[in-house]
């Protein structure tokens, strides 16, 4: 079992560090290449940019709690949320099966 784990291509948990604006203000943030692979996958599926994405998440949580004191581990978070919410329609009985489509590697 460990074994998909250890094989992986290590640029897949290389982190990477992007710059973006947030209503005007640079933020910085540090992810894992295989979590920008899924926050671009959920931005295309909502016709979005990775950008966009990452303000509308940041907008719709600060109005929910009023602050967000780490931004990485929350995108995290939702990456791994779409993906649980992705495998749960999957396994719907009657739901027609999907091949899992590979990420892309960001450059």
């Amino acid at each position: 079992m460990c074994e998909l784990y250890v094989r992986a291509d290590p640029i897949f948990y290389e982190s990477r560090t992007r710059s973006l604006r947030i209503h005007g203000v640079v933020t910085t943030i540090r992810l894992e290449n295989m979590f920008w692979d899924v926050l671009t996958e959920i931005a295309a599926a909502d016709g979005m940019t990775v950008n966009q994405l990452i303000t509308k998440l940041s907008d719709e949580i600060l109005e929910l709690r009023g602050e967000l004191p780490n931004m990485a581990s929350f995108l995290r978070v939702s990456c791994l949320r779409y993906l649980d919410q992705e495998r749960q329609i999957q396994s719907v009985p009657g739901s027609v099966a999907v091949q899992p489509v590979p990420l892309q590697r960001v450059g």
